[in-house]
């Protein structure tokens, strides 16, 4: 009896000792799965900071450009009134031709 009973505890000292290894496997793998979602999270937030710096910087230089735009309008209709109103209507008749096709 005291041989079995010898097992027994043999047999429950190595499950014990697999269960703690087992246990000590999962929290290495946790911890590194932790860390790597730290490292993609911080990652999106580089390139999304990146991507709304760059699309902030667009729509600076479309604004700019739309006054160009607006000041040369301006200046052409005060200087040359039937040449600018004959390009816009050439540009419209383009774009109307471009719309349909």
């Amino acid at each position: 009896m005291a041989y079995g009973s010898n097992m027994n505890t043999n047999t429950e000292g190595t499950a014990r000792s697999v269960v703690d290894n087992v246990a000590d496997v999962a929290a290495d793998i946790a911890g590194k799965a932790g860390k790597q979602i730290d490292k993609a999270i911080g990652s999106a937030e580089s390139t999304v900071r990146s991507m709304a710096e760059t699309g902030r910087e667009a729509g600076e230089k479309v604004q700019a450009v739309a006054g160009n735009l607006k000041g040369a309008v301006e200046k052409s209709v005060a200087d040359q009134p039937m040449a600018t109103l004959a390009v816009a209507a050439a540009l419209g008749f383009v774009i109307g031709a471009l719309w349909k096709s």
